[in-house]
């Protein structure tokens, strides 16, 4: 049992490591491939990649009739909007800072569980609110008079936080038929439709030179590992794991991001981000609190 855990607390580790890595990774590879393209890309491959591990699991890919428009919405909330809305985002704003705006998105995930689900709006959701709202301004602050003139960043960014807070509202609130590994599998497949449209009507993806050797690297780990490896051991291991670990990796995601960022793309970690970072992180932290509280 005792290793089990240890097992478990290793990869959500390892999701909060690899998941905070895919911030400078994404960036780099916007370099060179343009934004549907590459979600296009990358949906279509992880999703063959999941497939692959679920059947090796035993598990069935079929989808009862009843889970298919379920299905669909939470793919279009938890895995398109939020990696479109973060592709473009990160075009338009330094990727420590998206990465810190983005992980407001257990913040937004209590408020719409206690709008949505009917839970409880208890004092550490109030705070985990105010903290992350404090963070938001925080950034904000650093630069108001570009925010206004050119707000488009910032508002993908949030965009995918909320759209990511409101697909996982929805995973959460039903009984899927569907196994996890091979939910997973069609979360990211059904992306891939929309993102192929997007890539065909604005940006001809036949017409692309081939990348460089680098950016094919940094692609097939944002592959192997944020895309397939992650969205496994994420929708196979939360639902198991005390709130307590699965936070472990969850709060690691902003900081290896903004880490990263800072070491491999040169953005500068300013005083600013520092404190948006510590006051969104503990807002984070908040969101966990009561659920651990009412395993007791």
């Amino acid at each position: 049992m005792a290793r089990s855990q240890t097992v478990a607390v290793a990869l959500v580790m390892t999701i909060g490591i690899l998941w905070g890595l895919n911030w400078p990774a994404v960036k780099f590879i916007l370099g060179s491939i343009p934004p549907w393209t590459f979600r296009a890309l990358a949906f279509t491959l992880g999703a063959l990649l999941l497939a692959i591990i679920a059947r090796r699991a035993g598990e069935d890919l079929r989808v009862e009739s009843q889970d298919r428009n379920p299905m669909a919405v939470a793919s279009l909330l938890t895995v398109f909007g939020f990696n479109v809305f973060t592709a473009f985002g990160q075009l338009l704003t330094e990727t420590s800072k998206a990465a810190i705006i983005a992980f407001t998105m257990p913040m937004w995930a209590a408020l719409f569980a206690v709008i949505f689900l009917g839970e409880k709006f208890s004092l550490n959701r109030l705070a985990s609110l105010l903290l992350g709202m404090a963070g938001l301004a925080t950034l904000l602050a650093t630069d108001a008079s570009s925010f206004i003139d050119h707000p488009a960043g910032f508002l993908f960014m949030l965009g995918a936080a909320i759209s990511w807070a409101a697909g996982t509202v929805l995973l959460k609130a039903r009984d899927w038929t569907i196994a996890p590994l091979a939910r997973s599998a069609w979360l990211v497949g059904v992306s891939a439709i929309p993102a192929w449209a997007g890539a065909v009507l604005f940006e001809q993806p036949w017409m692309l030179s081939l990348p460089n050797a680098s950016v094919l690297a940094v692609f097939a780990f944002h592959v192997v590992g944020p895309v397939a490896l992650c969205y496994a051991a994420w929708v196979s291991l939360v639902s198991r794991l005390p709130a307590s670990t699965a936070a472990i990796g969850t709060l690691l995601i902003p900081v290896v991001g903004v880490l990263s960022s800072s070491l491999l793309l040169g953005d500068v970690l300013t005083l600013n981000k520092i404190i948006a970072l510590g006051l969104i992180v503990s807002s984070v932290a908040l969101t966990f609190v009561q659920p651990m509280q009412s395993r007791r």
